[in-house]
């Protein structure tokens, strides 16, 4: 059928459909897509506006955080104890984050599936299983590898550290086509060369009869005699596109795809979880953190692929290394100082390279209802973890070291600048509380977790809620574990393959 705004719509909105999808990100545009081509009549909600690829392209750097960035991009989980307070940056768009991703794609690991197998009662979960799911997404968003002559110099660089000590660098795959590496890949490609799903799985689902309506805000799951039969919320359509008129949507099935940031409080809201353990608990973020060190020579690390490639050989640590450069104006307000030692720092950035790292953690993340429309996240780090994000940052450093930096950046607020290598190597890491390390992520998972019983998970292996029949999650809140890798694809491939279920299942009359 369409796009469409409920903003320019006056007054109440009720729709009908056969599936209603609340979530336009990576797994409700799939899910959307599957079932409509299946002769589904589907409706997918969005709270975000639609901004086309021809207008996001144009954007700038600010522009992008305030219109398609949930809170600017200033949304937090809060550290409690001794645990930093971590910036997690998500999409409030359609097309959710996969808009405002480097495009990164892995495959789930088969050590995390083959534990999903063995400790989370999910037998049918295994990497032959998945295959044909990863096969078919990679196909849809074209998943290439990123060649080694688009990897950035701040690349080349880590590589010629990692080679001193016998490892190497391996290439990044991503969903990409025709990419020149602009390096703005986390602020909207501005070639659209990055197939987000706005690019891809969304006006595919539109061409074949899908709706799909932005500025609504769902706010319950309706239900009837122990099934999900639509969902009601607000338009937003009110003033400044505050809530206005009323939402209803009928169905037959609903689909939730809100993320796991937003999920448990729909499902709460909606009486869905109340006997489980797991809603809402034990969130996995994969803490990430940047380094960046100065070089004699020039980097320009802007050019290039902004992610090209990634290490593993950590894994045993904890620990996936993976190449990052963002764009250099803001690359350049993060450098430590105030105004002439601030402008002494910025005026290095062609000589700064940049590498970072997340680890994978064992989920210390809660989500609770706060007093609007944002849930408040808390995560309280396992002591575990916590000594892996020190050794993240000392790995990042000693591997830029070895390369030939003059200069270490370390990611703790309070530093008064660069760090020689003998600074650097006498830094106590271990007596710097970790509320000061900036730590950041893009990779929310784990709230609403699927698993054998509605005690310890929320939806059974095939994505339906224990509580309430007809009502399906297919986003990341659904992933058991930590998977130590970046999740865009495996959350696509387990959406993918919940959706061929949920098309071959009829639907209730």
């Amino acid at each position: 059928m369409s796009f469409r705004s409920a903003r320019d719509h006056e007054g109440d909105l009720e729709l009908g459909a056969d599936v209603v999808v609340v979530g336009s990100g990576a797994s409700g545009a799939v899910v959307a897509h599957e079932l409509q081509k299946s002769g589904q009549r589907v409706v997918v909600l969005e709270e975000g506006p639609r901004i086309p690829a021809d207008d996001y392209s144009r954007m700038s750097i600010s522009e992008s955080l305030r219109h398609m960035w949930r809170d600017g991009g200033m949304t937090v989980a809060v550290g409690v104890g001794d645990s930093p307070t971590i910036n997690v940056t998500m999409g409030r768009v359609v097309g959710g984050s996969s808009v405002l991703t480097g495009g990164v794609c892995f495959r789930t690991p088969d050590r995390v599936l083959s534990n999903w197998q063995r400790e989370h009662g999910l037998p049918s979960y295994g990497s032959a299983s998945m295959e044909g799911a990863f096969d078919y997404v990679e196909d849809k968003v074209h998943v290439e590898t990123v060649p080694e002559a688009m990897r950035s110099k701040a690349t080349t660089l880590f590589d010629r550290g990692m080679k001193k000590r016998g490892l190497a660098l391996e290439p990044i795959r991503r969903n990409t086509k025709g990419c020149r590496g602009c390096g703005r890949c986390n602020f909207g490609c501005p070639e659209k060369a990055k197939l987000s799903v706005d690019l891809s799985f969304l006006p595919q689902a539109v061409e074949a009869g899908a709706e799909v309506v932005s500025h609504c805000l769902v706010e319950k799951v309706l239900s009837k005699r122990g099934r999900a039969v639509g969902v009601q919320g607000r338009v937003l359509n009110g003033p400044g596109g505050r809530p206005g008129g009323k939402l209803k949507v009928h169905a037959r099935r609903v689909v939730i795809a809100c993320g796991a940031w937003h999920t448990p409080l729909l499902l709460r809201k909606s009486g869905v979880g109340k006997r489980s353990k797991a809603l809402g608990k034990r969130m996995t973020l994969h803490p990430g953190c940047r380094m960046m060190a100065r070089f004699d020579e020039k980097v320009e690390g802007w050019k290039g692929a902004m992610q090209s490639a990634f290490s593993e050989a950590f894994e045993a640590r904890g620990l996936t290394l993976v190449s990052v450069f963002i764009p250099p104006s803001v690359v350049g307000a993060t450098l430590p100082g105030i105004g002439a030692e601030h402008q002494r720092h910025a005026q290095m950035l062609p000589n700064i390279a940049m590498f970072g790292g997340m680890i994978h953690d064992e989920g210390g993340g809660t989500v609770r209802r706060g007093p609007g429309r944002e849930p408040v996240v808390t995560y309280r780090m396992a002591p575990r973890d916590r000594g892996r994000v020190r050794d993240l940052i000392r790995t990042l450093g000693e591997v830029y070291l070895d390369a030939g930096a003059k200069e270490i950046f370390p990611p703790i607020l309070g530093l008064p600048g660069g760090l020689d290598a003998d600074a650097f190597r006498s830094l106590d890491l271990d007596s710097i509380p970790l509320s000061r390390f900036e730590v950041t992520s893009q990779h929310p998972l784990g709230t609403a977790r699927m698993g054998p019983d509605g005690k310890h998970a929320v939806v059974d292996e095939h994505g339906e809620a224990f509580d309430l029949e007809e009502l399906y999650v297919v986003d990341g809140s659904i992933v058991p574990t930590s998977l130590g890798v970046n999740p865009q694809l495996s959350i696509m491939a387990l959406a993918t393959r919940l959706a061929w279920e949920m098309r071959d299942r009829p639907l209730p009359a």
